[in-house]
């Protein structure tokens, strides 16, 4: 019989993720997959795994499991306090988690996420290429809830990097002020001259309404140049949407394939990771990127 990760406190919101699944945008699905991809490809690193290899994706409360054979977990991302049996152990480096005894990542002391990676990975069915939880479209595992139970693949071959080398491996920090460039476009002439320096000029905040499929922000709403709605077009990672109340949201991995609403930039990629380990109340700056 396989070994598995029993879920004895899933949290406020626990999910299972890997890379994603690409190439189905035609299909109306999303690429899903660790909002930090930096902090989780590290825990999976620390682990002994693939880069790639399916974790647990946790939101503020952390959450606790229990193995039915003896594993190596890594908890990264948002710092947290950790136990194993109620006894403190090391966040952020291989911890070694018996048979039958109860780890726990406590909620998150700073940032929102934080990642659980075990050595051989989590393995629930693949869909479309992916063991990925997509909130939008349904797809992969549910969020995790107490009780469940999650395949866990075998113990890879190789070990661990050593306890020195993993001690000096420095994990992606919180910003104090997220700053995201963004390159205006494709529908930045839906919006006044006005709008678009407040774009690049004011402060806005991180809305509590933020979730994986978009950071949502609170601050002055843009004004348009042009009224009425666009057919719906295609949509990509990191396109910062104007809803009707004119205020930017940034779409996330599991963000429509298509929308209405105009786009008037998009966030590169790389940037979007930061917008991932921030709480509600920070501080969100865009700033005027060519390229």
């Amino acid at each position: 019989m396989s070994a598995g990760i029993e879920v004895v406190r899933a949290g406020a919101l626990t999910t299972v993720q890997d890379e994603g699944r690409f190439g189905h945008a035609h299909l109306g699905v999303g690429r899903a997959g660790a909002l930090d991809a930096p902090s989780a490809r590290l825990a999976n690193r620390l682990a002994g795994n693939p880069l790639g290899a399916a974790l647990l994706e946790t939101t503020v409360t952390g959450c606790a499991v229990r193995p039915d054979r003896a594993v190596r977990v890594v908890v990264g991302g948002a710092p947290c306090r950790v136990t194993v049996d109620g006894r403190p152990v090391a966040w952020g480096a291989p911890v070694h988690v018996p048979t039958g005894a109860v780890l726990d990542a406590g909620p998150a002391a700073h940032g929102l996420r934080s990642y659980l990676a075990f050595a051989g990975g989590l393995e629930p069915e693949p869909v479309l290429g992916s063991r990925s939880a997509d909130l939008l479209s349904g797809l992969g595992p549910d969020p995790l809830r107490d009780g469940d139970v999650l395949p866990l693949g075998p113990p890879p071959p190789a070990g661990p990097p050593g306890a020195e080398e993993a001690a000096a491996v420095p994990w992606p920090g919180v910003p104090a002020e997220l700053v995201l460039p963004v390159l205006l476009g494709p529908r930045h002439t839906w919006f006044t001259a006005d709008a678009l320096r407040t774009l690049t000029t004011a402060a806005y905040r991180v809305s509590a309404q933020s979730n994986r499929i978009g950071l949502r922000t609170e601050g002055p709403a843009l004004a348009r140049a042009r009224q009425g709605e666009l057919p719906s077009e295609g949509m990509v990672l990191g396109a910062v949407q104007i809803p009707p109340d004119g205020r930017p949201v940034v779409f996330l991995n599991d963000h429509p394939t298509t929308g209405g609403y105009p786009v008037v930039g998009v966030v590169p990629e790389p940037a979007l990771a930061a917008a991932a380990r921030v709480t509600p109340g920070t501080v969100v700056r865009f700033v005027r990127s060519a390229r």
